[in-house]
């Protein structure tokens, strides 16, 4: 088993290469050549179980993909990613169940509705991968990225509760409300505290090694933790990805700089792992069927395929209508309340507040402009091209397979119906890997959606945070400068000047300022060094303001941060490289 799971990881990892160079979905390709290559006899058969693969693959992938959504998005977007995530999960997992046990019902409801529960959450990493290659819009790849974060929670929750039904507990409506409200609420908690004592010791700890190797383990430590105190751990190893990603620019640079590639790393490993495993399973679902029931778990398979596929537009479309509904009442009673003048007069009051409380209070930021407020109120826009592309961006992954397989064991479920399960749950995975991942590229370009308007409103986000720069910039080495020239007098200044100028990219003869830099007697090379570094904080310090001000997206912010790292690991480079008889 381990020759063999060594030989599928590298011929995964080998296949995703291939897919990666010539800009094909990875996820897709190797599916389908895992689908091809299961029935050559020399390929090894692979069964791991169901709750062994979710608890070694979910949390990892889950924290990477967590640490990488724009928090402040995310909660813009949070009214719908919870539709999407919660309740389109128990609007598919009631139509699958009721639908399954239609057609067969020696499943019994809970069984159906326990394969509900199976096929209704999504996996957004094939859907991720062709949205980033053709330049979906922030705004779409937001909601999908939050959905996948938050559904996988919903559906183990149902899982849990219908799979407590079969093995004979007593549960009541009320109970599996308390069971999702306790998921939900431990599982938060849990990972808010272990992403709070993470950026803790990144805060800390300099060494990017032992960091990275820490972000490596935690996850799997929330998510058991989680899963054992009756929590989610998909919820804690997402609340914790979000701490720990938001304050990430707040840590030193080398630790971001190690972690990136060695997240990729792990994705393109555990990603191309587990869709390899998907596609491998096919000769064992085909073996596990039987002549007698094969009609009737084709009818099932295909019916629950439909029902996949037909309930996500069908809820999405009225979903959303009536949530922009919502919202323009809520903007009716917000124009009565700036008509009436009540608005002017509390921000008057929060002003007073402001002045009259200290710095801790001031950094809870409240609405002090209409803008600020009607923002607030409304959701991110999304057109009905932009409904159409996350309504056929359902594709489904790991999560569906793996509690598949794990249902399979449960004692309480009799052969036909784990194996009709199983099949079901494979059919679902696969067609819509393979139906909806390959027409979703056509449909995007067809739609005309990958537009330029984040490009347009980048360049003026950029412009905007580089003219506070500058800003931000000038003061502060005006104030260096008057500090050098009472610390070393005026004979220092040309040298500093000449410096200065250097890394404020002012137009000057690079080579004259690097002499005068390397022959005018000077304060140290360490003196100089700080400088430029107190600089690239004055910088950071601005995009960290404008992301929190809501005036910069976080994706845009972690690019330019990305920059400023780079400028600081040439210096740190140059000093490390630097002779000693110079420093």
């Amino acid at each position: 088993m381990d020759a063999a799971l060594f030989y599928v990881l590298v011929g995964a990892v080998i296949v995703a290469a291939i897919a990666r160079w010539r800009g094909w979905p990875a996820p897709l390709l190797v599916t389908v050549v895992a689908l091809a290559a299961s029935f050559l006899p020399f390929v090894p058969e692979l069964q791991i179980d169901g709750h062994v693969l979710l608890n070694l693959v979910l949390p990892p992938l889950l924290y990477s993909a967590a640490l990488n959504v724009s928090f402040v998005g995310f909660k813009r977007s949070l009214p719908q990613i919870r539709r999407l995530g919660i309740w389109l999960v128990l609007l598919t997992a009631a139509a699958v169940g009721l639908i399954a046990w239609w057609i067969m019902p020696e499943l019994t409801l809970p069984g159906a509705l326990l394969l509900g529960a199976i096929v209704a959450p999504p996996d957004a990493v094939s859907a991720a991968a062709i949205g980033r290659k053709l330049g979906l819009p922030r705004r779409i790849m937001t909601v999908l990225s939050g959905e996948s974060l938050i559904n996988d929670a919903t559906s183990l929750t149902l899982y849990r509760v219908f799979a407590a039904i079969i093995a004979g507990a007593a549960l009541t409506v009320w109970n599996g409300i308390w069971q999702f409200v306790l998921a939900v609420v431990v599982g938060v908690v849990v990972g808010l505290v272990f992403g709070i004592v993470l950026h803790q010791l990144r805060m800390r700890v300099t060494d990017p090694v032992v960091i990275g190797t820490f972000g490596l383990l935690v996850p799997f430590g929330a998510y058991a933790i989680a899963e054992h105190l009756g929590g989610s751990g998909v919820l804690a190893v997402v609340a914790m990805g979000l701490y720990v990603g938001f304050n990430a620019p707040r840590t030193d640079y080398t630790t971001r700089q190690q972690e990136v590639p060695l997240w990729l790393s792990a994705d393109l490993l555990l990603e191309s792992f587990v869709f390899a495993y998907i596609g491998l399973q096919f000769r064992r679902v085909l073996s596990d069927l039987s002549l007698e029931s094969t009609e009737q778990l084709l009818l099932l398979a295909g019916a629950v395929l439909l029902v996949v596929l037909v309930v996500r537009p069908l809820y999405v479309y009225p979903a959303h209508a009536w949530a922009k509904f919502q919202e323009r009442q809520r903007m009716r009673r917000w124009e009565r309340v700036v008509t009436s003048g009540r608005f002017s007069e509390r921000r008057e009051q929060q002003a007073n507040q402001r002045e009259s409380s200290d710095q801790q209070q001031r950094s809870r930021r409240q609405p002090r402009t209409e803008a600020e407020m009607k923002k607030r109120l409304t959701e991110p826009d999304l057109d009905w091209r932009d409904n159409a592309v996350i309504s056929w961006a359902g594709m489904r992954g790991v999560v569906t397979l793996a509690t598949a397989l794990a249902a399979a064991d449960l004692a309480a479920l009799d052969a036909d119906a784990s194996h009709a399960i199983v099949v079901v749950a494979f059919v679902v995975t696969v067609a819509t890997l393979m139906l909806q991942g390959l027409t979703l590229p056509r449909l995007i370009r067809r739609l005309g959606i990958a537009s330029d308007v984040d490009h347009n409103e980048d360049a003026e986000a950029i412009a905007a945070v580089r003219k506070r720069s500058r800003e931000a910039g000038k003061a502060f080495l005006s104030e260096q400068r008057e500090e050098w020239a009472k610390k070393y007098g005026p004979v220092e200044m040309e040298a500093f000047d000449a410096f200065t100028k250097r890394m404020t990219r002012v137009e000057t003869d690079t080579d004259k300022a690097q002499e005068v830099e390397d022959s005018v007697p000077r304060p140290s090379y360490e003196d100089l060094v700080l400088l430029s570094k107190g600089w690239l904080h004055v910088r950071r310090e601005i995009l960290l303001a404008e992301r929190d001000a809501d005036n910069l997206d976080e994706e845009l912010m972690r690019e330019l941060m990305t920059a400023i790292d780079a400028e600081e690991l040439a210096l740190d480079t140059r000093g490390a490289t630097r002779p000693q008889s110079r420093a």
